[in-house]
């Protein structure tokens, strides 16, 4: 087993937390080392932007704030320290201008993530900072020195101040795949569940083959989905078991802790938002003639499709040729019965991670001075819509800031 030099500051894992980390840390004037298992760095925030990088969000503060839920007032002070604003003027300040789409979400002028990460990571090589990528860590030896696996074999690497920065476990084939729990488990500090976050579900039962076969994959646009005294409209996503797309994700903490409380959750679906129930009854009281069902709710209402499909998949086929008002009303309140939300490797988020109780305000763990924690392994949650990535810059830069400090404050490293 080889011991390379120690390093004043070791951030492990390089996604958007841990490159944050970094840049902080050699801003303050610390030696930065920056580790990660996979071959590259930045493959989940790659993955995350290929759509479309949502960096941030244009609402106002405190209304941001609010959708970190419970986990919020612990958040609070390091999301006013990296801010919407001030994340736009950090991009900018890279050379990637970014604007303000018709959802209030902040992308960049070209929707990419890879211009992005190109510069940053050319602006960390600046600072001084150090890649060692294929280093998956194991933890730490007796004498508090940290322990990787490398192509070469494996190694210990001794720190004066550690961030550790390695996601949740949601798309573990990108590197984050919660391995980290047992970890710190060994040292006594027991993280919160993870859990599936911004994630799918399935349906109590199972679709029909006909639906699955012939839908799973469609959307069905707009709709709005209620639960919990909650709205969101926006684009519904058949899958094969079951629904996903974004009104689902903003739902997913209430229907996930729905499930887990009670067994099952039932969302209502608004399939027919922008008409009002008269309207509906109204179109749906015309003479059917020689149309069948399906081909008269098609001609009346304009849904077709999967969402037609969906219909006959939800009603009763008695509801279906009830009297018009009836039916309208159903229309508006489909009952959606969910058993199951999606696995975490499937989820866009993880739910759960390191409780803030075990940390102090920079985000070190009280009972490893030295070792703080960042990014999408604390326990908290966010729905999409440029809140997961602003978190992670934010603790990202604050774990950072209190790596630097404590490094600098104590110069000579572990071991």
């Amino acid at each position: 087993m080889t011991q390379p030099d120690a390093v004043p500051v070791a951030i492990i894992g390089a996604g958007p937390a841990g490159l944050a980390a970094a840049e902080a840390a050699a801003a303050a004037g610390a030696a930065v080392t920056l580790f990660d298992a996979m071959p590259s760095v930045g493959r989940k925030f790659l993955l995350a932007g290929k759509g479309g990088l949502n960096l941030t969000h244009s609402e106002p503060l405190d209304r941001f704030l609010a959708r970190y839920g419970g986990a919020a007032a612990r958040l609070a002070p390091h999301i006013r320290a990296c801010d919407p604003a001030g994340l736009r003027d950090w991009a900018a300040g890279l050379g990637i201008e970014t604007f303000v789409g018709s959802s209030g979400r902040v992308f960049p002028a070209d929707f990419k993530a890879a211009p992005l990460l190109r510069v940053w990571l050319r602006r960390l090589d600046r600072l001084g900072v150090r890649r060692r990528v294929r280093h998956r860590w194991l933890g730490w030896a007796a004498d508090g020195r940290l322990l990787f696996a490398t192509p070469a074999g494996q190694i210990q690497v001794g720190a004066a101040a550690t961030v550790l920065a390695l996601g949740g476990a949601s798309w573990p084939q990108l590197g984050s795949d919660g391995a980290w729990t047992g970890l710190l488990a060994e040292r006594g500090i027991r993280p919160a569940p993870l859990r599936p976050a911004n994630c799918g579900f399935d349906v109590a039962g199972g679709w029909s083959a006909p639906l699955r076969e012939r839908f799973a994959g469609a959307p069905v646009k707009p709709v709005v989905l209620s639960f919990g005294g909650q709205a969101v409209k926006g684009e519904l996503m058949l899958t094969a078991t079951g629904i996903e797309g974004s009104p689902v994700y903003a739902l997913s903490a209430a229907l996930r802790d729905a499930i887990a409380r009670d067994g099952r959750a039932v969302p209502e679906l608004d399939i027919k938002p922008d008409w009002s129930a008269e309207r509906l009854a109204r179109e749906l009281a015309r003479p059917r003639g020689s149309r069948s069902v399906s081909s008269h709710l098609s001609r009346a209402t304009g849904l077709h499709g999967a969402a037609a499909a969906l219909v006959r998949e939800v009603l009763p086929p008695a509801t279906l040729v009830a009297d018009p008002a009836r039916l309208a009303a159903e229309l508006k309140r489909l009952p959606l019965p969910l058993a199951a939300p999606r696995p975490l490797a499937e989820a866009i988020s993880t739910a759960g991670g390191v409780r803030f109780a075990d940390l102090d305000d920079w985000l070190m763990l009280a009972a490893l001075p030295g070792v703080f924690a960042a990014g999408e392994m604390l326990d908290w949650e966010a729905p999409t819509g440029g809140y997961l990535l602003t978190a992670c810059f934010a603790t990202g830069r604050a774990a950072g800031s209190g790596a630097a400090a404590w490094a600098l404050r104590n110069a000579a490293p572990c071991g």
